[in-house]
């Protein structure tokens, strides 16, 4: 039987277009498991995890000072009030506190009972015993944290479809919870195709290349909190890419390759997906990555998605970032994260032909004024490599954008925290 795909279109297609077709495809069903908390980092959770008290548990200090009764704080004039004992962070004041008397409190400790407010000890004298406060030190309830302002018992502290980071585990520690539910890793095979490629370590004869793309890939969807499954290198040869996508679709969520999506005589990829399953695209109008193919495999147990991602080694990470990523996110059941575009300035010219968008590799540098620039690096070719190294992240030109001049604001996509 046939799995749901959206209709073929071999006609170029926006950015936008294509990524609302990869909207439609079908995600696989990734069940739920409970590892511990240093096991799920980068896994999306499962479930909400329920707070189990109020966060903090107690009204405490915010802060080192006094705490004293609001109301007994005069206007007219210092007010003196005798140091009833003090409160440490797990040492409770729980004497009662009699009238006109503070308690010295450090930060994090509980709030004796009757007090409402901390005055920060730096506006205080204290001597024999007393504390002096100025008049009008701070106002009733100052540097106060209540019962619950940050977590209420019984409410959601983080909620399921989150992508886990370090803060979340903290979080989760903190409730005393050292356990959480996460769904299964979407596993997504990858290969590469070219009879040019090499692996590391082999000969290089004259026009071969070492495969770049297979490790960028694995670390990108490492990075991302998939499983990478390496499907190796595969030749120009119809049969063994055939072979090697089925392998894969009796293993994998997801399946992306790349190499071999273009028009030419060696580039199977594409007719190969055709005659095992169901076209999605082909082409999308974006610079670099205009060779792009999707669709859905009609074989193995989850009837997988295929990707096919050019072969130049740029062309492989705009796309994976600007179209695989989102696809794959949603796939492991994560909440949507769009990528964060930041308004810069142009350092200088950017060529760009209406009807694509393109992603041009880019520094960032302060301006005279202050103000963040983006500058090109230079050779924009998709085979250039290095200039992604060498980046701060991508100018992103829009699809109906033309030429722009230096000074004018574009959008720039940082790398930091994506790659």
């Amino acid at each position: 039987m046939s799995t749901p795909c959206p209709s073929p279109d071999d006609s170029l297609l926006s950015v936008q277009q294509a990524r609302e077709l990869l909207l439609r495809l079908p995600a696989p069903s990734l069940e739920t498991r409970v590892v511990p908390l240093h096991e799920a980092l980068q896994r999306v959770l499962g479930a909400d995890l329920i707070a189990p008290f109020d966060v903090p548990a107690h009204d405490n200090a915010a802060m080192d000072g006094y705490a004293l009764r609001a109301a007994e704080l005069r206007t007219d004039g210092p007010t003196r009030l005798r140091v009833a004992g003090s409160g440490l962070a797990g040492h409770a004041f729980t004497a009662e506190l009699p009238p006109r008397a503070a308690v010295r409190i450090m930060t994090g400790a509980v709030l004796p009972p009757a007090c409402d407010t901390v005055v920060p000890q730096e506006l205080c004298r204290a001597a024999d015993g007393e504390v002096e406060i100025p008049p009008r030190a701070v106002p009733a309830g100052a540097n106060v944290r209540r019962r619950g302002e940050d977590l209420c018992a019984g409410r959601a502290a983080l909620p399921a479809g989150r992508l886990l980071r370090a803060a979340d585990l903290g979080l989760a520690a903190s409730l005393g919870v050292g356990e959480l539910a996460v769904r299964r890793r979407l596993r997504v095979a990858f290969l590469s195709s070219g009879d040019e490629l090499r692996s590391i370590g082999q000969r290089l004869d004259p026009g071969s290349i070492y495969d770049s793309n297979r490790h960028t890939l694995r670390a990108m969807l490492a990075r991302l909190g998939c499983e990478p499954l390496d499907l190796g290198l595969v030749p120009d040869d119809p049969a063994r890419i055939e072979s090697a996508l089925l392998r894969g679709a009796e293993q994998a969520d997801v399946i992306i390759s790349s190499g071999g999506v273009g028009v030419g005589d060696a580039d199977h990829l594409g007719r190969t997906l055709a005659r095992l399953g169901d076209v999605a695209f082909r082409h999308v109008a974006m610079r670099p990555g205009r060779p792009l193919a999707c669709g859905v495999l009609r074989h193995g147990p989850t009837h997988p998605v295929l990707i096919g991602l050019p072969g130049n080694p740029v062309a492989v990470m705009v796309t994976f970032y600007m179209l695989v990523r989102d696809l794959l996110l949603r796939f492991m059941g994560a909440q949507a994260q769009p990528l964060a575009l930041l308004p810069v300035l142009a350092a200088q010219d950017f060529r760009k032909r209406p009807g694509r968008t393109e992603f041009q590799r880019a520094c960032l540098e302060r301006g005279p004024d202050g103000r963040l620039q983006a500058r090109s690096t230079g050779n924009q070719g998709s085979g250039v490599l290095h200039s992604m190294s060498q980046a701060d992240g991508l100018v992103v030109l829009r699809h109906e954008q033309g030429d722009v001049a230096a000074g004018q604001t574009v959008d720039f996509l940082p790398f930091d925290g994506l790659v």
